[in-house]
């Protein structure tokens, strides 16, 4: 009886109450903080009246800030993250937030809006406590069911949020100063709903030892007598729910675990030896580098694309439609992923060929929005872009993904991102800052084509030898079978 009361206790102390509830918070949590009519509109927004900024001071001046930002963030918020169970993380990215679109309407000059861009950046290195916190606190049978809620709701806030953007500005003839309130309504909404989730019990390294007690407690109830395995059987939530929390439950007859310390420089450690054992794989190695030198590219189009925009056509002489193309590349790309997952490819023989293809057209969509002169060919090659680009993430997703264990996976990623935004930095700070060459908008974007050609031709000459040893293989071993 004292077993089942300390279980009972347990339960009304523990968070997981299924997975639904946490989903469902969590899915509110991103759609909101996703639906932000004003970001389409940034760039046209603080050229305009409101902010009276020049273009050097947009593209060369603040925008790198972001860049700089989440390079330095992202290592030290994976960390904090799993030390702290994601919960706070996504309350700070939620505060982050907040703070962004706050200073966006009231602050003014160059160095406020740097300091904007540093907590933009923030909240952009603190998404990783999003994706990760649901797997803190659901079965792995059903991770792949929350993984799609919860990314469709950021999607479908996101695209909510652009065509909310572009309907108040064509239609109702809104300014781009009450978008961005809008914009820190849903922001906010967000931070309060974060504060309902509940509070995972583990989490990746620091926190470990639940698992390690609901083991121990299922070897023994394995074990014991019949009385003892009666109290015991019951589902895994309820064996982990018996991690004593205070002296009742060490009067129940069972042992637990001691609580195992975990210090950062075992974590570090263990982040070694993993990264060693999942880089050592050339098709996990090879789908990691594309992953780095495409998102590289991908993000530097995608934080300019709007300043190429606004010199093509500028706002104050023509009507502007962001809103509209961020929704339809979007969309289109999520049907695109969805379509291409049932193309049946042997990714292992063709991928590195094909994904030289795709960089190819990538590379040919960016120079053509650069040189044509068109808005409307510029949208056009904008939403080819995004969608490819939006298939291949997911194909080398699953690739890297579908051999690893959840901790690999999150290192893997974590470390494809680190290595991405290295070479974005690298890249901003030579080509875009003032400090340096700081180019023209153009310039810059002739640049990225050059940049996605390159990738083409690394990947082509890589999968071609590949293709070339795959084919002499066979050939090899019917003249080593003959031989003997």
């Amino acid at each position: 009886m004292e077993l089942k009361e300390a279980v009972t206790r347990r339960k009304r102390l523990l968070p997981r109450g299924g997975w639904l509830l946490p989903t469902c918070i969590l899915c509110t949590n991103g759609f909101f903080a996703n639906l932000r009519p004003s970001e389409p509109f940034v760039t046209p927004y603080l050229l305009g009246p409101d902010k009276n900024l020049t273009e050097r001071q947009v593209f060369n001046e603040i925008y790198p800030v972001w860049t700089y930002s989440y390079l330095i963030l992202l290592f030290p918020v994976f960390i904090a993250t799993d030390y702290l169970r994601y919960k706070p993380v996504i309350i700070l990215q939620g505060l982050s937030l907040i703070i962004t679109w706050f200073m966006l309407l009231y602050a003014q000059g160059t160095l406020a809006l740097q300091f904007l861009e540093f907590f933009y950046g923030m909240s952009t290195a603190t998404e990783i406590a999003y994706y990760s916190y649901i797997y803190s606190m659901v079965e792995p049978a059903v991770y792949q069911k929350v993984t799609s809620y919860c990314r469709t709701a950021t999607l479908t806030g996101f695209t909510v949020g652009s065509v909310t953007g572009q309907v108040l500005v064509s239609v109702a003839n809104w300014s781009l100063f009450s978008l961005n309130v809008i914009s820190l309504i849903s922001v906010s909404i967000a931070f309060s709903t974060s504060w309902f989730l509940p509070m995972p019990m583990k989490s990746l390294f620091f926190h470990q030892n639940v698992i390690d007690a609901k083991k121990s407690l299922s070897v023994q109830s394995g074990n014991g007598g019949s009385q003892q395995n009666s109290d015991l059987e019951c589902s895994a939530e309820e064996l982990e729910v018996r991690v004593p929390l205070n002296t009742d439950a060490h009067n129940t007859g069972v042992q637990f675990p001691e609580k195992k310390s975990v210090t950062l420089q075992k974590v570090l450690r263990t982040l070694w030896k993993d990264f060693l054992v999942c880089y050592s794989s050339r098709t996990l190695l090879c789908w990691s580098v594309w992953w780095a030198l495409s998102a590289c590219g991908y993000y530097q189009v995608l934080n300019y694309a709007q300043g190429l925009w606004e010199k093509v056509a500028p706002s104050s002489h023509s009507n502007i439609y962001n809103g509209s193309v961020e929704a339809v590349s979007t969309l289109l790309g999520a049907v695109a992923v969805f379509i291409f997952g049932y193309v049946k490819i042997s990714w292992s023989t063709w991928g590195e060929l094909l994904l030289a293809g795709f960089a190819l057209i990538i590379a040919v969509t960016v120079y053509v929005m650069d040189v044509i002169g068109n808005i409307w060919v510029c949208y056009v090659m904008y939403i080819i872009f995004r969608s490819i680009y939006m298939i291949l993430i997911t194909i080398a997703t699953f690739q890297i993904a579908a051999n690893l264990n959840m901790e690999c996976y999150a290192l893997v990623f974590g470390v494809n991102t680190f290595i991405a935004l290295l070479l974005q930095t690298l890249m901003t700070v030579i080509v875009v800052d003032s400090s340096v060459l700081g180019l023209d908008i153009f310039t810059q974007f002739k640049i990225y084509a050059g940049y996605f050609a390159v990738i083409a031709i690394i990947f082509f000459v890589s999968g071609l030898y590949h293709c070339v040893n795959n084919c002499q293989q066979p050939k090899q071993d019917k003249l080593d079978s003959s031989g003997t």
